[in-house]
């Protein structure tokens, strides 16, 4: 999916992303659905490591969480957490948080960006797998950009088309959105508007 968005006349926006669009209903009762389902995988993590830090913490040291950890104890969580510790070791229950702990922690979705701004140059971004990481992103000046084109190459058995910025005393050419690989006409009205944008427009 490519939205476009333009700031001013001389900068332009353009965002792919895999992520689906949520203005029907079912994609609406999806978003949620994953939502609801992330928070509470993250509150089973909480009370299994509270759990935890009660069941290890001695004296003072850890005296504030360990009776945090007392009172989830006296809540009905309590046979959840025991059934847990009696089936499980603790190595393996470290091991489940951590796994769940990565599913919560990582993006369903990969957005790539091209901002391009008149006079100054384009950047190119790509969003991070996961919520603690930021996205990468890299600043090309215009006069380091000798030319923008559309390739295609084969992946497999398919004939799949990239945008590419050609610079100038770089031996490899940088491709936008990298990642997805959008189709051949979205590519062509991004490499129309980034023409567009990026040069000064003759006469």
């Amino acid at each position: 999916m490519l939205t476009v968005k333009r700031p001013t006349s001389t900068t332009v926006l353009y965002t792919v992303s895999t992520r689906a669009p949520t203005s029907s209903w079912r994609a609406q009762a999806s978003f949620y659905g994953l939502l609801l389902a992330r928070l509470l995988a993250c509150l089973f993590v909480l009370l299994v490591l509270f759990n935890e830090v009660h069941m290890m913490s001695s004296g003072r040291l850890l005296s504030v969480l360990s009776r945090f950890a007392h009172t989830i104890n006296d809540t009905p969580l309590e046979g959840i957490l025991a059934a847990l510790c009696a089936r499980m070791t603790r190595g393996w229950r470290l091991l489940l948080c951590s796994g769940l702990s990565w599913l919560i922690l990582r993006k369903s979705y990969t957005s790539e960006s091209l901002l391009v701004i008149r006079g100054l140059g384009v950047q190119t971004s790509t969003s991070s797998e996961s919520y603690l990481w930021t996205s990468s992103t890299r600043f090309i000046p215009t006069s380091s950009i000798q030319d923008i084109f559309i390739y295609e190459a084969f992946k497999g058995f398919e004939v799949r088309y990239y945008l590419a910025i050609v610079i100038e005393g770089e031996g490899e050419v940088v491709v936008v959105f990298p990642s997805i690989l959008p189709r051949r006409d979205i590519l062509e009205q991004v490499w129309r508007g980034t023409r567009a944008c990026l040069y000064e427009p003759k006469g």
